[in-house]
């Protein structure tokens, strides 16, 4: 039985199209590829620094989060938004790798310009070291969110999507997250008396 060569689109993908991105990825397109990467790697590269302090480490975990996103595209629903879709799969990844790993690396300040530049120290009197050092300190959910608001820009709708929580609990985690921040902030004297943490975010 004769086999006839399957035909691929050269149209060019529109960049801010993530549909038409996913469809190429799914065609089988090695120009999507490209452009997968090129979108996104930046985004998520930063994120995984941040959630597991370590660049190489954070390197990897990207590739990895590549990978298996190209594995599992062809059943990606292509009516779902593709960014929250990736997030999900590397903090899931970040969260798998530092279950495994034994290295305890010095952590990436929240402001890498200013951060104490002395491997895993922190100068008590220090706002921005005393801040990172509570970030490190707070529950992985908690700690991911607030990175992912804070650092990242992400609004409530595409963090709640990007780990698979209702938009409510992102808020009450990012609350609490603000909440325990401030107490270790007060218990440090740069704040005068800290918020509760027992209650939900308003």
């Amino acid at each position: 039985m004769s086999r006839h060569p399957t035909t691929r689109s050269t149209t060019p993908i529109d960049p801010g199209d993530d549909a038409a991105l996913a469809l190429a990825l799914q065609s089988g397109r090695p120009d999507a590829v490209r452009l997968l990467l090129d979108r996104y790697e930046a985004l998520l590269l930063g994120i995984c620094s941040r959630l597991l302090g370590h660049r190489q480490d954070a390197e990897d975990v990207v590739q990895e989060t590549f990978l298996r996103a190209l594995r599992a595209i062809g059943r990606f629903d292509l009516r779902r938004p593709l960014r929250p879709w990736l997030i999900r799969i590397a903090v899931n990844r970040c969260r798998s790798w530092r279950a495994r790993s034994a290295r305890h690396a010095a952590p990436i300040g929240l402001l890498d310009d200013h951060a104490d530049g002395r491997s895993g120290l922190h100068d008590p009197d220090d706002l921005l070291g005393t801040l990172q050092a509570a970030l490190n300190q707070l529950r992985p959910e908690y700690q991911t969110v607030f990175r992912l608001f804070h650092e990242r820009g992400l609004p409530y709708d595409q963090i709640a999507l990007s780990l698979g929580r209702p938009a409510g609990t992102i808020k009450t985690w990012l609350h609490r997250a603000r909440a325990e921040l401030a107490a270790q902030l007060a218990r440090n004297g740069h704040l005068e008396s800290p918020p509760s943490v027992s209650g939900d975010a308003p």
